[in-house]
């Protein structure tokens, strides 16, 4: 005796889910919609930005200009540019390697 299996409603093999994305128009239109936002969020994140870059930049002209008024300051009571700390000192320079080879020690 063979069996026989019970088959139901769900067993009946459809279409609905071999669709292409692109082919559903609702789909592709909230595709196009979420685009049109990330663009329109990261621009206002570009104009936050060099909003920010001209305030520091502006803060760098502000400081150079209390410095110079201090320096010129200074200066008028006779206090030499070169008695300040840190002022136009020249930069120290490391000095050049003179070996191209590994690292050696030497006892």
């Amino acid at each position: 005796m063979t069996k026989k299996i019970l088959r139901g409603v769900q067993d009946i093999k459809t279409l609905s889910g071999r669709a292409d994305e692109g082919s559903i128009p609702y789909k592709a239109y909230m595709k196009l919609s979420i685009l049109e936002m990330e663009k329109f969020r990261r621009g206002k994140e570009k104009q936050s930005a060099l909003e920010r870059v001209q305030h520091i930049d502006q803060r760098f002209r502000e400081i150079e200009a209390q410095r110079q008024e201090i320096v010129n300051s200074l200066g008028g009571k006779g206090i030499t540019r070169n008695s300040l700390p840190g002022i136009d000192k020249p930069r120290t320079t490391v000095a050049p390697r003179t070996t191209t080879g590994a690292f050696k020690i030497r006892y």
